[in-house]
């Protein structure tokens, strides 16, 4: 039963965007389009060049920063001012989901490869105050971005958690195959699923799996 496999988790890790908030919100596409504007503006390319960047960046490297701090040295601080500046009037508070994780047993964190800053108001918009004892960003794990298997391990050495009493729910597969070799149970949330020996479980839900768990 799923309510078993999570029967001694004492650290539940939630990932940010289309996590807590779903795709069909589409403020990602906000972001994408500010980073897009920053690759132009900082390497002076034109939006062709600077969107086929941004996203092969996110492919190689795990995010578009990480690739421009890899091979062109850019400061990682002006980017994440400038990337995540976007209004947060395409979400809504969602008290269901503030309700199931608030019950959830033990310590609640978000960690995600935007900045915490940014991940807080997305918190605020989504009513999800007081939900959470940690909020960690791309900032904590040293601007290395999950996947990388260094910052999962500082983030979490900072945190001070087991990762093997401890889940991770999350959208992108990839994010969620360190997670499952450090011994935590993995959740994949996204609208389809992506079956993969790393995943334990999948939900197009966050709100009504997590009440499978109460």
């Amino acid at each position: 039963m799923t309510k078993d496999a999570f029967s001694d988790v004492t650290t539940w890790v939630f990932d940010l965007d289309h996590t807590l908030y779903p795709p069909s919100a589409r403020l990602f596409e906000l972001i994408e389009t500010r980073m897009t504007a920053f690759v132009m503006q900082a390497l002076g390319v034109d939006q062709a060049r600077a969107n086929y960047l941004r996203q092969h960046y996110w492919r190689t490297h795990g995010t578009t920063l990480a690739g421009l701090m890899r091979e062109h040295d850019v400061d990682p601080g002006p980017y994440l001012t400038e990337v995540h500046d976007i209004p947060m009037d395409r979400l809504s508070p969602d008290p269901d989901l503030a309700a199931r994780i608030k019950a959830l047993p033990g310590r609640r964190i978000v960690y995600t490869n935007g900045c915490a800053p940014y991940a807080r108001r997305v918190i605020n918009a989504r009513g999800l105050e007081g939900a959470f004892d940690a909020v960690y960003g791309v900032e904590h794990a040293q601007f290395l971005p999950k996947p990388d298997l260094a910052a999962f391990q500082t983030v979490f050495e900072t945190d001070g958690f087991d990762p093997r009493r401890a889940a991770m729910f999350e959208d992108d597969p990839r994010n969620l195959r360190v997670p499952h070799d450090m011994g935590m149970r993995t959740v994949h949330v996204a609208p389809q699923a992506e079956p993969a020996g790393h995943i334990h479980f999948h939900t197009d839900d966050l709100s009504r799996f997590l009440a499978q768990l109460g």
